[in-house]
């Protein structure tokens, strides 16, 4: 078989052909008469095997081995070549993560595109000044897209630049929850809390339902975040949680501060003080989160929390009595 019937019917040009011939990689059996080059079909295998190997990423150079080497060891090289497979995978999943943030900002020129590319590059930099920067130049001239804001602000550090990120991302006015909810699934503690405060901080109704599945999560970071900035939206399903802050003595202040808050009309201040009333009773607390639960009672407007602070400045625990005395004092002066 001649060698244009070759390249014909193998798909490999005459030019490749003859390519392989000088590379020793492959040599027609025989010759023509008139001295062409003649392939016969053991000839015709070997460049079906060429391309076999060379498909999975072998060069010209591994194939010659590969087939001429009775002691090459295929092992090693498929090893290598499933980590360099990995590798060029990876380097155009973010090649495609890039053109797709830079499509999301929606460049109207070059000039757009260049500019996002600048601040994409920045958020990424070493340094806590650009990266700060960056964000806070999101806000006012060329948007960053919320995809990479979010992915900045699960992987950020520094906590003033952290605190930039969220800035920006609130003020982005683009939908984030569903990609910070990921977040909170994340099995990093530190990726589940920087997820949580800037859910906290979007004020969209997406962000609150999120902030409500939080409630019950294991984290006891995530739930206290989640708790706190549910009931700065006035959400009442926040309460158990806040009376478990102040039970734990984590930030119990400002629970004790939420509880206030969400205590805006008789229903609210009474169930509120129902609550805490309750806990206290339960005998579980120790006496210094039964006393924190007294303090929080202070705040709580209505006959419900005067007539529970009362039975409490009898309790024979003295400082939790003397706490709620203290406390009726100074409702009474009000």
């Amino acid at each position: 078989m001649l060698i244009g019937e070759v390249a014909q019917r193998s798909g490999v040009s005459a030019r490749m052909l003859r390519h392989y011939e000088s590379l020793g990689l492959l040599r027609p059996t025989g010759r023509t008469g008139a001295g062409y080059r003649e392939y016969t079909d053991e000839d015709i295998r070997r460049i079906f095997h060429i391309e076999s190997l060379r498909s999975l990423g072998l060069s010209l150079r591994d194939v010659q081995r590969a087939l001429d080497d009775p002691a090459f060891a295929p092992s090693q090289l498929v090893t290598d070549l499933i980590h360099q497979t990995r590798e060029r995978i990876a380097a155009q999943t973010d090649l495609l993560t890039r053109l797709t943030r830079i499509n999301a900002a929606e460049p109207s020129d070059w000039e757009d595109v260049l500019h996002t590319i600048a601040l994409l590059q920045a958020l990424g930099s070493k340094s806590a000044n650009a990266r700060q920067h960056a964000a806070l130049s999101s806000a006012k001239d060329t948007p960053i897209p919320p995809e990479a804001l979010v992915e900045a602000i699960l992987t950020e550090s520094d906590p003033v630049v952290a605190g930039a990120l969220r800035w920006a991302l609130a003020h982005s006015g683009e939908p984030a929850p569903a990609l910070l909810a990921q977040g909170l699934g994340s099995p990093s503690p530190e990726v589940r809390r920087r997820a949580v405060q800037a859910l906290a901080e979007l004020p969209d109704d997406t962000s609150t339902a999120l902030l409500r599945t939080a409630l019950p999560h294991p984290d006891p970071v995530v739930r206290a975040h989640a708790a706190l900035a549910l009931g700065a939206r006035g959400v009442a399903d926040a309460v158990p949680a806040l009376i478990d802050l102040i039970v734990e003595g984590r930030n119990d202040t400002d629970a004790a501060d939420a509880l206030s808050a969400l205590a805006t009309g008789p229903a609210a201040t009474d169930a509120i003080a129902t609550a805490l009333v309750d806990r206290l009773t339960q005998g579980s607390p120790d006496p210094t989160a039964r006393r924190r639960l007294a303090q929080s009672l202070a705040d709580i407007p209505g006959a419900a929390a005067s007539h529970a602070l009362t039975e409490l400045s009898q309790d024979e625990d003295r400082a939790v009595a003397l706490t709620a005395a203290y406390v009726l004092r100074l409702r009474l002066r009000r």
